[in-house]
């Protein structure tokens, strides 16, 4: 676990690292569909996300080596769930972020569409 391992390394190089579990919009899929149940199937995780099980047991393995998820093996079947209620508000937190971001810059658009003429017409007098 070379990610966590280092514990002289500066919280911001922890904290980046812990955002390199999540850089992948499948990651941040899967953690969302963790965020609806207490646990879910990997069978489950298969039907909602589309994936082949080669694909998804790689982004789950990069979710456990982050230690975002856990997982708990059940006869055949392996179930996934968040390590840590927090990642549930990391991405609630997000989600809350981006859309202010998107409000602000849908705002911003509507402003300069309705300023060119006024611009254009100023400048050429």
């Amino acid at each position: 676990m070379e990610e966590f391992s280092d514990f002289r390394a500066p919280l911001y190089e922890v904290k980046a690292n812990l955002f390199k579990g999540l850089a992948h919009p499948v990651r941040i899929r899967v953690l969302e569909l963790l965020c609806e149940a207490p646990e879910v199937s990997v069978t489950d995780l298969l039907a909602a996300t589309g994936l082949e099980a080669s694909h998804l047991s790689q982004h789950l393995s990069v979710l456990r080596r982050y230690h975002l998820v856990k997982s708990e093996r059940r006869a055949l079947q392996m179930f996934y769930s968040l390590a840590y209620p927090q990642v549930a508000d990391l991405l609630s937190v997000a989600r809350s972020l981006l859309n202010d971001i998107l409000h602000t810059t849908r705002q911003q658009l509507e402003h300069s569409a309705a300023t060119p003429l006024a611009a254009a017409t100023g400048s050429s007098q």
